[in-house]
């Protein structure tokens, strides 16, 4: 069985850089993009009715709702 010739091997190592490249790329884009759409989204206001109310139980000290 022949060697293979290193060109051969540098040519198919800087094809899968470039792959390899390419793919981090597109996702690092799509991350960015998924950030940026949710760092535009304005909050929910918080419903205050919706949280119960604490109230300190006067034995123990300890906050409950």
């Amino acid at each position: 069985m022949a060697p293979v010739p290193p060109v051969l091997v540098w040519t198919l190592g800087a094809l899968g850089a470039a792959l390899v490249v390419k793919l981090l790329a597109k996702e690092w884009r799509r991350g960015s993009a998924d950030r940026d759409r949710v760092k535009g989204a304005p909050a929910g206001e918080v419903k205050r009715e919706a949280a119960p109310t604490l109230r300190r139980d006067p034995e123990t000290g300890i906050y409950r709702p």
